[in-house]
């Protein structure tokens, strides 16, 4: 279960998932930019309309929408990050495409862990359904060690992290 990769986005690491899902493109819209939709599986949902130019508050950081472009392309800063949803059709479904640029590439496996952990519960929610967080997280070790291999960066700062989650002294 490894979907994400790391690439350059001027000049700075930039983490890339791609995902194809089987519901129209102004369904998944909704689920990436709807408050009450995106609390349901993304980590930082906030009270946003979204529209460019809008300021947001979420877990102690602010945020402002750069582009909104409904029902394809909504795009943000956060703690001075980038982050953007695209979404196209494919068939039937839609292609999505989550980009977040990264400021420290030695977290890039960490970082992208995460991600795929919180996009493993767009699906389920999409079909009606919940995934917890933890049961999102039950693997994330396992992915976390195949991302470090896959960026070839070192895996210490991540089983630190998962460590400390677990309560244990870190020494990985």
């Amino acid at each position: 279960m490894i979907h994400g990769t790391l690439e350059t986005i001027d000049g700075r690491p930039a983490l890339r998932f791609e995902r194809t899902l089987a519901y129209p493109v102004e369904r998944v819209w909704r689920a990436v930019s709807a408050p009450a939709e995106l609390e349901r599986w993304f980590p930082a949902a906030t009270d946003w309309t979204p529209a460019a130019g809008e300021t947001f508050e979420a877990a102690g950081a602010t945020g402002e929408v750069t582009e909104v472009d409904p029902p394809h392309r909504l795009a943000w800063t956060y703690a001075d990050q980038l982050y953007s949803f695209e979404l196209a059709a494919q068939g039937d479904g839609c292609r999505l495409i989550f980009t977040h640029v990264i400021d420290d590439r030695d977290l890039a496996a960490q970082t992208a862990t995460g991600w795929e952990t919180y996009l493993s519960r767009l699906q389920p929610h999409l079909a009606g359904k919940y995934l917890s967080e933890e049961e999102a997280h039950e693997p994330w070790e396992e992915i976390h060690e195949r991302y470090a291999e896959r960026f070839g960066v070192d895996p210490t700062p991540g089983r630190r992290f998962a460590a400390a989650l677990r309560g244990d002294n870190g020494d990985a």
